[in-house]
């Protein structure tokens, strides 16, 4: 089927060279061939190629001198041109580099043909996604928004201005900050202006998950392969075939899992749990987490090779406190979904109860500030405008109160306590000092937040044996 995508191949060993030529060009692709990275540049500023796919290692000029001179801002050549560059075995630390350079993706010798030809589809849709996110940088410029993100402050558009470089690419990114500050937001707004948007876009939280099922969630299962698979089971690899997955809370994955997730992102294929063959793995992985990732890597949270191959881009979301200048946009795009939500029709907001927001410190972020105007759009009566009377009583004071008393530390615990007492009253007076926010009261506690929601089930339990 011939379309009009262009493809540039730069290979210096005449046999593989001819051989990528005629399999590209049986894909439908126009293709033209050069013998190194000279001829590849020479080529190039010629034919104006959509998709350039290169050797690394070529003598006069090799794959990342290729790449630099294409990457030259005023040669010409198309804006939107994708770099595959083809390595060998033991070299994958410099198609890494090639990466971070702006490569669209890199493959392994010798090349899978179904994996060189999912690559070249993808990197002929990001042509027309650049349409769309020229778009959405006009609207940006205009209205500070970019998808569902809303800011004008200087760092949200730091961060705008990185998610447009990256979102047509298949890089992955590490997205970093404070519970609350809107990292799945980032996830979905690179996933909605890549190539992959029309494909599904799969999260998975991997603190919620048990350690003993995470592996089945993510890869999948057959039937048997442990006790209870009475069936076979997809997992999220097989779901977002084709889009996006974002493995939220990173740390929290179990270190040997995190080995079996580098060697998929290393050779885009996986195996269900159980089964004798191996899949493709055509998904963008995105990964987040609330930790300081330096921090989960030295304390051996995160192994160093897996956060070295997912943090090719890093995005690092600023707590609200740090923008508040943004909260009067971020309230408008928030009343305009939760009147549609809710079928209401608030009007606006007080000056007033906006002084009160912006001057609140928004320990929850983000996700705090949703459910504080939230909740004030439902009690607001209908056609009137958010008022101070629709905030929660105490707002600005009640969580700063138990924060002073904790820092103080006057958790009343009586001599003769046990430990486990005390650690119990811990837990639950720094929950009620954070509002009932899980992850920043483990955050607090200095424990993970799984090992917190197992507390509190111990809690519970221990609470209906004593009613019994």
């Amino acid at each position: 089927m011939q379309n009009d995508a262009k493809v540039l191949i730069v290979e210096d060993e005449p046999h593989a060279l001819m051989g990528l030529a005629e399999l590209i060009s049986g894909w439908g692709y126009r293709t033209e061939t050069a013998r190194d990275g000279i001829e590849g540049w020479e080529k190039a500023l010629a034919w104006n190629p959509h998709i350039v796919v290169t050797d690394l290692k070529m003598p006069r000029l090799d794959g990342i001198g290729l790449l630099n001179r294409l990457a030259e801002e005023g040669s010409g050549l198309n804006a939107n041109l994708a770099v595959v560059v083809l390595t060998a075995m033991g070299s994958i630390e410099l198609a890494v580099e090639a990466m971070k350079m702006g490569a669209y993706d890199f493959l392994q010798k010798p090349v899978d043909a179904t994996r060189l030809r999912t690559i070249l589809a993808n990197a002929n849709r990001q042509r027309n996604t650049q349409i769309e996110l020229d778009v959405a940088r006009r609207r940006l410029r205009e209205t500070g928004v970019l998808g569902s993100m809303v800011g004008s402050s200087r760092s949200m558009r730091e961060i705008f201005s990185l998610i447009e470089q990256i979102a047509p690419s298949n890089v992955s990114v590490l997205i970093t900050g404070e519970s609350g500050t809107g990292k799945e937001l980032v996830a979905r707004t690179l996933h909605e202006l890549s190539p992959r948007k029309s494909r599904p876009f799969v999260a998975v939280n991997c603190a919620a998950i048990p350690e003993t099922l995470i592996e089945s969630e993510i890869f999948g299962h057959e039937k048997g392969a442990f006790t209870g698979a009475v069936e076979r089971r997809a997992g999220c690899f097989e779901l977002a075939s084709g889009g996006t997955l974002l493995l939220d809370e990173l740390g929290e994955m179990p270190v040997a899992t995190q080995a079996k997730l580098l060697r998929v992102l290393e050779e885009r294929k996986f195996r269900r749990l159980g089964a004798r063959t191996e899949q493709d793995a055509d998904v963008r992985v995105l990964a987040a987490t609330n930790r300081d990732a330096g921090e989960a890597v030295a304390e051996g949270h995160l192994r160093p090779d897996l956060f070295y191959r997912l943090s090719v881009f890093n995005i690092s979301m600023p707590p609200l406190r740090e923008h508040l200048e943004d909260v009067p946009a971020m309230v408008e795009a928030m009343l305009g979904e939760m009147n549609l939500k809710h079928g209401r029709n608030v009007s606006g907001v007080s000056n007033s109860m906006l002084e009160r927001l912006i001057a609140y410190d928004w320990p929850g972020n983000a996700r705090e500030l949703r459910n504080t105007i939230e909740r004030a759009v439902i009690l607001c009566p209908v056609g009137a405008p958010l008022d101070s009377s629709h905030l929660p009583l105490g707002f600005g004071k009640a969580a700063a109160a138990p924060a002073a008393a904790f820092d103080a530390n006057v958790v009343p615990i009586r001599v003769g306590s046990t430990v486990d007492e005390a650690e119990r009253l811990l837990i639950l007076r720094t929950l009620e000092s954070t509002g009932q926010n899980k992850t920043r009261a483990a955050e607090i506690l200095g424990v993970s937040l799984k090992t917190l929601h197992n507390k509190l089930k111990e809690y519970a339990r221990a609470g209906k044996e004593t009613q019994n």
